[in-house]
């Protein structure tokens, strides 16, 4: 399968979840605020990573998502005209964080440098 074809089929996997999110009911799902980053499909189509981050508990979340795992790929086999419906496995992507901490510690530096020169 050419490289670009996967592309695509990650972004449209990753689009579809993050609509079907939407309609899930897991309070689980619901009280953290979950919300779908990437996706990264197997090359023969049977297994999907998605990433995902919340603003709640990640565990929890992560529960909840196992759980709503059949709804997801029906939602998936509706929408996307794939072969085979991949089986998802359910990450949590930790680069929000780690660009938030980037950040913070960037400011912590830029203040320690304006108290030096002012």
């Amino acid at each position: 399968m050419a490289k670009y074809r996967r592309g695509r089929i990650n972004d449209a996997v990753a689009e579809e979840l993050a609509i079907a999110i939407g309609e899930v009911r897991e309070p689980m799902v619901i009280n953290n605020f979950v919300s779908i980053t990437r996706a990264e499909v197997a090359p023969d189509l049977k297994y999907a990573t998605v990433y995902f981050s919340c603003i709640g508990d990640s565990d929890e979340a992560g529960k909840g998502l196992k759980k709503c795992t059949g709804m997801l790929r029906h939602h998936l086999a509706t929408t996307l005209n794939l072969r085979i419906t991949p089986e998802l496995n359910f990450v949590k992507d930790g680069s929000i964080e780690h660009g938030a901490k980037i950040a913070r510690l960037l400011e912590e530096i830029h203040s320690k440098d304006e108290g030096k020169n002012g």
